[in-house]
């Protein structure tokens, strides 16, 4: 999703999976406008689980992959059947590296490289691959399954299938987005201060100004390669591993975005799907501001719930109702607008930052009470703990480098997915809407137009229902107050899909597998191990 910030130039945003524990602990981000999905906030910010069992595992030594013996074009032989070489590379994983196209309408040109990892199946006889997104866009999936692979999936789906986390193009280890070299100039587009009143001619006009810039680097420092991370290609990408790895149909587990890249596959390659769940969906026929507002009412929903909560708690920074306590942080958000709060290192916490930070701990219902911290700390004048999560979220280390390029890819992605709109009296118009249906957190993702506006390679894909016709039965898993993914998406894309089967899990958090209860887990399990279809929405 995109959205803008009353104090930081508007750029598109995200929405992450919930709860990726990593060894590095490290709690994932939160979204800044465009909802697309998402990579995981830790289910609790601080756990951090390892997730490979090593001595389960064969042997680590070099093994090949015998491509699958489909008829493609000639032009395509060389992707289609390429010989994967697997070394092994830490905790009982295997790594290698694919050939793609730049460009899949020019097979014959430049190449670019896909990183992969897998785990063997435990079990020593795999069904097949099961290939994994985590969402973002822009989420490392190699990292995913290198260090969260039990959180990732199943004790039986690893025992079943080899888990193979893969790079996208233009994310991590593959063939990657670059915009920035030095981490203080990333540090100045992230977190600096839009100069002006947000709405205003001259806030509008130093927003665009600062996001065309970063257009201007990002296409300096990556390439033509800019131009070709969009959806689509990846999903072509994505075929091209299917065959590689040697299975004749793909076996999918996609988290947030990693939804609405599993159903543009479907749609482009429906008689090659074979196991497809969709978990923390997406509803690919909604519009960019369509997709803002509902997000926008989903995570002061979930705020909501955490005021509910907090308030029976005697430690809860705020006291009396919940509307006292949202009028509360209202005033807070106004607050810091006027005078931003100087962190320790310099940094200035404006609207920005402080909306990021109380978005992330909302990605899963263990993580709120660092909300608690969170305001404890803002309201003594303190930016320590804001920007201790706003950092996270990013993936900003302690030194002030960054650990990834996941924001980049984010950015660079969205950009080509969706048209963008940057007409000043359309963006005021969504203001005030924003504002009316989430008074407190849609002014926050307001602006969000100005996001893309200038940037290098116009966004040309038209959002349109995804229907699928001819695939094998799709999981699609929703929540009922997921604020990432709110319900009604995956209700709507359950419904679009031909053969779309829902599975509901009444709670809180973003995505429900593997972190929710047994109903959700077993329906999943159950699909990729025996090939059972719900007759009908279990309702977790």
């Amino acid at each position: 999703m995109t959205r803008a910030s009353a104090t930081r130039a508007a750029r598109p945003s995200r929405t992450e999976r919930p709860a990726r524990p990593t060894r590095a602990a490290r709690p994932e981000r939160a979204p800044r406008r465009r909802v697309l999905a998402a990579v995981a906030l830790a289910a609790a910010i601080g756990v951090g689980l390892s997730g490979c069992v090593q001595w389960f595992l064969p042997p680590q030594g070099s093994r090949t992959s015998t491509p699958s013996d489909e008829k493609v074009d000639a032009q395509l032989e060389p992707y289609y059947q390429q010989t994967l070489t697997w070394k092994g590379c830490g905790d009982g994983m295997q790594c290698t590296t694919a050939k793609a196209p730049l460009d899949w309408s020019d097979p014959g040109g430049e190449r670019i490289d896909l990183a992969l990892i897998r785990q063997p199946a435990t079990g020593g006889d795999a069904k097949g691959s099961l290939l994994i997104n985590p969402g973002g866009p822009g989420g490392s999936g190699y990292d995913f399954v290198r260090d969260s692979v039990d959180y990732a999936t199943s004790e039986g789906l690893q025992r079943d299938y080899d888990v193979v986390g893969f790079d996208p193009r233009g994310v991590g280890h593959s063939s990657a987005v670059s915009c920035y070299t030095d981490p203080k100039a990333f540090d100045d587009y992230v977190y600096g201060i839009t100069p002006g009143e947000p709405g205003s001619d001259g806030w509008i006009a130093a927003a665009e100004q600062s996001n065309q810039q970063f257009g201007k680097d990002c296409l300096s420092g990556t390439g033509d390669l800019l131009g070709h991370v969009d959806t689509v290609s990846a999903a072509r990408d994505l075929d091209m591993l299917r065959s590689a790895l040697g299975d004749k149909k793909l076996n999918y587990l996609g988290y947030s975005y990693g939804t609405f890249l599993g159903a543009t596959y479907a749609d482009l390659f429906p008689k090659k799907t074979g196991h497809l769940v969709l978990d923390g969906a997406l509803d690919p026929a909604t519009s960019d501001f369509d997709v803002t507002l509902t997000q926008a009412k989903g995570f002061e929903s979930a705020f909501r719930a955490y005021l509910d909560d907090c308030l029976t708690r005697q430690a809860c920074p705020f006291s009396g109702s919940t509307d006292a306590a949202v009028t509360e942080v209202e005033n807070l958000f106004a607050s810091v607008q006027r005078s931003p709060i100087r962190n320790s290192d310099g940094r200035e916490l404006g609207t920005s930052a402080l909306f990021t930070a109380i978005i992330y701990p909302l990605y899963s219902k263990q993580s709120w009470p660092y909300l608690d911290q969170l305001f404890d700390d803002v309201f003594a004048g303190s930016a320590k703990v804001a920007f201790t999560l706003a950092d996270a979220y990013y993936e900003r280390d302690q030194n002030g480098t960054y650990a990834n390029n996941s924001t980049e890819a984010f950015i660079a992605i969205n950009c080509l997915d969706y048209k963008n709109d940057d007409d000043p009296a359309t963006m005021r118009s969504q203001a005030q809407q924003l504002a009316t249906e989430a008074p407190l957190f849609g002014p926050q993702m307001a602006y969000g137009g100005v996001g893309c506006a200038g940037w290098p390679f116009p966004g040309t894909r038209d959002r349109v229902a995804i229907a699928a016709e001819g695939s094998a039965p799709i999981l699609v898993v929703g929540t009922t107050n997921d604020p990432a993914t709110p319900y009604v998406w995956a209700q709507a894309m359950a419904k679009q899909l031909q053969n779309g089967h829902l599975i509901t899990y009444h709670g809180e958090g973003h995505t429900a597998y593997n972190k929710s209860n047994s109903c959700v887990d077993d329906a999943v399990d159950d699909f990729f191990l025996d090939d059972t279809v719900p007759s009908k929405d279990p309702d977790c």
